[in-house]
Parts: C-alpha cells; sequence; structure tokens
C-alpha cells in the first residue's frame, strides 16, 4: 500500500522466497501513500481485490503503511476475514515452523473480533482472552506467557515473536499453511467451517461524524444496558444481554471500562457499537455484527446478516442521527 513495508516485501518475497518483482505492487514507500487510503480492506485494497478475482492467482496479500495489519485472499477474489484468518492460523499449528517446538499458551482476541478462533480453542483446549480493542492488551498478556497468538478483527495479527501486531509474519505463516496442506486459502477456510461452524462477520464503519452525532449514537444503544431496560428482538431472536465491555487485565489488575456495548441474542449472535478513536478525522462509529451456525455455511454476508442490520439501525437511530443512509466503509 505504498507504505514502509515495500523493501522489507521485496526482501523476503523477492529475494528470499523468489516471487517475481512484477507480482510485487506498491511497494515504493511514498509520503502519501500514493494518494490512496494505507488500510488493507476490501475497499482500499479493491485493486488487489480486482486482481485475485480474474482467477490468475492462488494468493495474494496486502499490507498497511506500517505493515502490521494485513488482508488475505484466494483464487477468484475469495476474501478470508480477520477473525477467520486468527482461526485457521490457531487451527493449522502444526504448519507453521515456528510453533513447531514450543508450547502454546494461548490466544488473545479483541472484543469486536468474531468467535471462530473461540470453537478452535475450546476443541484444541486452549486458553481464550478477550480484550478491549488494543494491542497493549494482548503486550501485557504475551509478557505473562499467557498467550501465543493473538488477532483483531481490523486486520491486526500477530504471534509473541515481537510484542506487536505483524502482517508479514500473517502472510508467512499462511503460506505454511498452503504449503503442508496442499490445497487452496478457499477449501482451506471451506474445511474450518466445515469443522467448527461459520461466524458469519462484518464490520459497518460511519466514519467523519460528529463528536456530538457520535455521542449520541453511543447514548442511545447505551440505554439499553441500564437495569430494567426492554431489550428488543433481534430477527426472530430474543436479545439475553446488553453490556458496556469492561475489563480487567489480570496481569497489572488495570482495569478499562466503556469498551464498546454488546447486544447478546440466545442464540450467541452479537452486535456490538465501539465509538473508535482511530479513524481519520472526527468521530467513527463501528458496528459490529456476528452471527454463528454450523449448518448455514453458505450464503452471502451481507444478505445473512440483514436482520442484524435492522436491528442495529433499530436500536441506535444511527441514520437519523447522522444523516446518511449507508456506512461510509461495510468489510
Amino acid at each position: 500500500m505504498a507504505g514502509v513495508m515495500g523493501p522489507t516485501v521485496h526482501r523476503i518475497f523477492g529475494e528470499v522466497l523468489g516471487v517475481d518483482p512484477s507480482h510485487l505492487i506498491r511497494c515504493s514507500p511514498l509520503p502519501d501513500f500514493g494518494g490512496s487510503h494505507p488500510d488493507p480492506n476490501l475497499v482500499y485494497a479493491a485493486e488487489l481485490v480486482d486482481t485475485m478475482k480474474s482467477g490468475r492467482y492462488e494468493f495474494g496479500v496486502a499490507f498497511d503503511g506500517d505493515g502490521d495489519r494485513n488482508i488475505i485472499l484466494g483464487r477468484d477474489g475469495f476474501f478470508v476475514s480477520p477473525s477467520d484468518s486468527l482461526a485457521v492460523i490457531t487451527a493449522n499449528l502444526n504448519c507453521i515452523p515456528y510453533f513447531a517446538n514450543k508450547k502454546f499458551a494461548g490466544v488473545g482476541r479483541s472484543l469486536p473480533t468474531s468467535g471462530a478462533v473461540d470453537q478452535v480453542a475450546k476443541k484444541l483446549g486452549f486458553g481464550v482472552y478477550e480484550t478491549p480493542t488494543g494491542w497493549k492488551y494482548f503486550g501485557s498478556l504475551m509478557d505473562a506467557d499467557m498467550i501465543s497468538l493473538c488477532g483483531e478483527e481490523s486486520f491486526g495479527t500477530g504471534s509473541n515473536h515481537i510484542r506487536e501486531k505483524d502482517g508479514i509474519w500473517a502472510a508467512l505463516a499462511w503460506l505454511s499453511i498452503l504449503a503442508t496442506r496442499e490445497c487452496s486459502v478457499e477449501d482451506i477456510v471451506r474445511d474450518h467451517w466445515k469443522e467448527y461452524g461459520r461466524h458469519f462477520y462484518s464490520r459497518h464503519d460511519y466514519e467523519a461524524l460528529t463528536t456530538e452525532q457520535g455521542a449520541r449514537v453511543m447514548a442511545a444503544v447505551s440505554s439499553f444496558t441500564a437495569p430494567g431496560a426492554t431489550l428488543p428482538v433481534m430477527g426472530d431472536t430474543a436479545v439475553i444481554s446488553c453490556v458496556n465491555f469492561s475489563y480487567t487485565d489480570p496481569v497489572s489488575g488495570d482495569r478499562a471500562v466503556n469498551q464498546g456495548v454488546v447486544f447478546t441474542s440466545q442464540t450467541g449472535s452479537r452486535v456490538i457499537f465501539r465509538l473508535s478513536g482511530t479513524g481519520s478525522s472526527g468521530a467513527t462509529v463501528r458496528i459490529y455484527l456476528e452471527y454463528y451456525t454450523t449448518s448455514e455455511l453458505e450464503g452471502d454476508v451481507q444478505e445473512i446478516l440483514s436482520p442484524l442490520v435492522k436491528f442495529a439501525l433499530q436500536v441506535s437511530d444511527i441514520r437519523a442521527i447522522s444523516g446518511r443512509e449507508v456506512p461510509t466503509v461495510i468489510t
């Protein structure tokens, strides 16, 4: 994405692994990222998505400006969500040389990241730590040898080889899995869904809201956390809880509050609202939508999630507050 990782990409993928230099795109660092947004998602990495949809390549990856975030794509543009990527890596530790002779301590994920990795950890007997968004929470757990792998839905993945997310490491982990299993990205993910179930997942971002608009949206959804509040139905399923997520660091004892409003349905679906501090300007409200199933493995993600989207719009009144009919970005 025209960031500082370009020379490292050429060194590792080009010189060491022998990738044709013509396949290493936008690897020259530019102060304005070439006039493009540096985040590696389906919107801002559209050039890569279109290239992968051609069916000419088996594996595609993009990194953000400083190389800590990544997006993984397979042939025909098959998109691996960051939550699924973390789960697949965890389920295939035996394919990754770094973990071959190491004791695996556990895995961490941020609150908004789907529970896909939880299903893997449950089957393999690993602990899972759910933290607020922010890599510092993982760092604390790594320092105490409580986790070996961690990830966020915002395209960040990392292990305890470094106290930070590492996009190139994640790409190399995927390449190790592909080389060992000798099948496509899509096959690996679909096999994973068959074994562990599928978490249909999407994030809807309303960027560049005014501070007042962001506060009003969060006040609307926070009202449902009050004792005795009547909780609306999510699709055709009862909502069993609405909480404002808080976290106590098991190492330091530090406490973080007001980390996101979480609606959870009787079937385990979640709708989460969070006021983000990482937008480029103004306030950004992020809405996270998650539906888990072990039987309904195929279907359009946005269509499957449409009852949750309707619920989110209802409880937040975000259209009226923001004056917008659609999110800025959907991933």
